[in-house]
């Protein structure tokens, strides 16, 4: 078992599930959406994207491609909700919530690409 596949497969998977928990529940309602869970998502996305500049293939080219989209998307949703909560003076609103939730949705998309990318890769894979 290579550690450094279980290391990168174990990112990759907890990347899409934070941002698929963050995602669920109506797009507009702030009390479903937790703000440290939005965080961790970044977090997480962004240490799963340093991981994929290690790997100098096709495939490798395209998962660092989806983890750089899904760690920008983040990004831009965490500094949507930061926007609308201390400097709107109207606060967070559902306009706002059904932005950082969409913008959310978009990098869960470019999530589950990444893990199709992984299944592939480990499915094609033939031991020497």
């Amino acid at each position: 078992m290579n550690l450094e596949k279980v290391v990168f497969g174990f990112f990759v998977l907890l990347a899409a599930t934070l941002n698929f928990g963050y995602v669920i529940g109506d797009i507009d309602n702030p009390k479903l959406h937790n703000v440290y869970e939005l965080y961790a998502a970044v977090v997480v996305n962004i240490i799963a994207t340093i991981l994929k500049f290690g790997d100098r293939t096709q495939i490798g080219a395209v998962h660092l491609a989806t983890s750089l989209v899904a760690s920008i998307q983040l990004i831009v949703a965490a500094l949507v909700w930061i926007w609308a909560r201390h400097v709107d003076p109207g606060g967070l609103t559902g306009q706002h919530m059904s932005s950082v939730v969409s913008i959310a949705a978009g990098a869960l998309l470019a999530n589950i690409v990444s893990i199709i990318l992984l299944v592939v890769e480990t499915v094609s894979y033939r031991r020497r």
